[in-house]
């Protein structure tokens, strides 16, 4: 099944692992007593999506899973294949269960990226039992995969290698990549922080450390030649993925919990991942109407300033403007009435019949609508005590009047508790006495 280590082949692929034993890392599904350790042990498999960050033994576990179960391995990578490949490996299984019985494990790499003609192709033969499907995704499987498909596999979470789980891979690498050569614990922890979780990504910084220790032959590597032998470095991030996802929620969250310091954490984070920076503006603006709100009206002008001046000063600078709008929305005043408001608006005017609009608040325009009576007894605010109509009505009739906004007691919509409260004192004087 496995083929044979070509020295020319990356790190990673030189250092995979060849038992269960050798596999660091993902305790809570293979230790004593775990999920995927019983599976091995009983020796039966089962269908079931790999589901976790890259680098995380996810393609190693299912080469482990066919050799452990002597069953034939075909592996489709979900970015290259298309419906002649599923059905190509489709006849291997075939065959290979005709001359020599055996099983065949069906490993989909990026299975997220098959769409749902493609998933539906394999589907019968799972179901049938020719092949054990193992998907491997980075990304969340209740959205990405059929629920037919789900329903019939196991989803185990992967998790990003700890520092320490790193740290043993680096060690077991050091000899082959380095050529034993000595290296600074401030350069092996510099290294396990780039890494970030993932066991690939290490190796491959190590490989590179190696091509540079051939050339220039250092005494020992330390952090300046780590940093100087390695390229900028980028962070774990998909732009369209869950972690992007996750990550802006995160940045809305941290600010409508009023803590500015997660606040800019989180926007630093997604700026130094590669996110649009008038994107994350873009959400700035929708927290300054959703969580802000009219408690503080200012937030909504301080966050479309923040993108104008992204718009006009590019990174790095324009940066700053975005960061600070990040820290005025933690700070301000919450309040989402208004978004509440505006929701149970929509929901009424949803599900409600087409109310016709009363004719004291028509237009009247022509002679004829004057007639009509369109606009008779509109009483004109300005003309009235304070400015204020009490008593007037601006629904249609007989609807009960219904009450969408309710202005919180913080910030500037505490005063406008207190002004609509007096208004409604008057509208209720003004009705005792029509009666």
């Amino acid at each position: 099944m496995f083929q044979k280590r070509d020295p020319q082949a990356p790190l990673a692929e030189r250092l995979r692992p060849r038992t269960l034993d050798d596999l660091v890392g993902q305790a809570h599904l293979l230790g004593p007593g775990k999920p995927l350790r019983l599976a091995f042990a009983a020796g039966k498999p089962h269908s079931m999506i790999l589901w976790g960050p890259p680098g995380v033994g996810k393609t190693t576990l299912a080469r482990l899973m066919a050799q452990a179960f002597d069953a034939e391995f075909i592996a489709i990578s979900a970015v290259l294949s298309g419906v002649k490949e599923i059905r190509d490996a489709v006849a291997r299984a075939e065959l290979a269960l005709q001359q020599s019985g055996r099983h065949t494990i069906l490993f989909v790499d990026e299975v997220h990226r098959f769409n749902k003609a493609q998933q539906d192709a394999f589907l019968p033969h799972v179901e049938r039992g020719l092949l054990t499907f193992i998907g491997a995704t980075t990304e969340n499987p209740s959205f990405e995969v059929i629920g037919a498909l789900l329903s019939r596999a196991a989803v185990y979470v992967l998790q990003p290698l700890t520092e320490e789980e790193l740290g043993q891979l680096f060690d077991r690498a050091r000899e082959t990549a380095l050529n034993g050569i000595k290296v600074a614990p401030e350069a092996r922890a510099l290294l396990l922080g780039a890494a970030d979780g993932d066991a690939r990504r290490l190796y491959n910084m190590l490989e590179q450390i190696g091509i540079a220790v051939a050339e220039s032959e250092p005494a020992a590597v330390d952090e300046a030649f780590v940093r100087g032998a390695l390229a900028q470095r980028l962070r774990r991030f998909d732009k369209g993925g869950e972690q992007f996802y996750d990550q802006i929620s995160a940045l809305h969250k941290s600010v409508r919990g009023s803590d500015p310091d997660a606040a800019l954490y989180w926007l630093t984070r997604m700026l130094d991942g590669g996110a649009d920076p008038l994107y994350l503006g873009r959400r700035l603006v929708r927290m300054a109407i959703e969580d802000v709100g009219l408690a503080d009206p200012r937030a909504l002008r301080v966050a479309l300033d923040a993108c104008e001046t992204y718009e006009r000063l590019g990174s790095p600078e324009g940066e700053l403007a975005l960061a600070e709008a990040a820290l005025y929305m933690a700070i301000a005043a919450k309040s989402n009435a208004a978004y509440t408001a505006f929701g149970a608006a929509r929901e009424l005017v949803r599900n409600d019949t087409t109310r016709p609009v009363p004719e004291h608040l028509r237009n009247a325009p022509t002679r004829l609508m004057k007639e009509l009576g369109y606009g008779r007894d509109y009483r004109y605010a300005h003309d009235e005590a304070n400015a204020y109509a009490a008593g007037e009505n601006y629904f249609p009739e007989g609807m009960t009047k219904p009450e969408f906004y309710r202005p919180t007691e913080r910030g500037l919509e505490a005063r406008i508790r207190e002004h609509l409260e007096r208004l409604r004192r008057l509208d209720t004087e003004a009705r005792s006495k029509k009666k």
